[in-house]
């Protein structure tokens, strides 16, 4: 498994969020500028997390982004499925992945379903506040 930039930016993203959330609804702009990432690269992410409500948006003066839960009730693992669409490191064990015609005979399959769990399992223990410095 290989994270994007597209889900380390989100992760950077949602942090800034967290980390400043105390300001309110927060502009683009000024993510961009703390993220030094592309304002409209951030925008195609902020899409994505508010269409799937893992932020809110206002536009407008005055508008901007925020967090709609706590920072603890994000967790790592859901950021990135959200922009990865899988967190396996195999692509037999991707959701709705076509069933293997070797899996019976596979020697590998018990490795790469337990490095799965591992994987599902730890980034689902890791919540926004964990990265946060708050």
């Amino acid at each position: 498994m290989i994270v994007s930039t597209r889900g380390r930016y989100a992760l950077r993203v949602m942090i800034d969020l967290a980390e400043n959330a105390s300001a309110g609804r927060i502009p683009l702009k000024e993510i961009a500028e703390r993220q030094d990432i592309s304002q409209k690269y951030i925008e195609s992410i902020m899409t994505l997390l508010s269409k799937n409500k893992f932020v809110d948006a206002a536009h407008g003066k005055g508008g901007g982004y925020s967090l709609n839960r706590k920072p603890e009730d994000y967790k790592v693992g859901e950021i990135l499925r959200l922009t990865e669409g899988t967190l396996a490191p195999v692509s037999c064990l991707e959701k709705g992945a076509e069933p293997c015609p070797k899996k019976e005979k596979c020697r590998t399959i018990a490795m790469w379903t337990k490095l799965d769990d591992l994987i599902e399992n730890y980034l689902d223990s890791v919540s926004l506040a964990d990265l946060a410095k708050i």
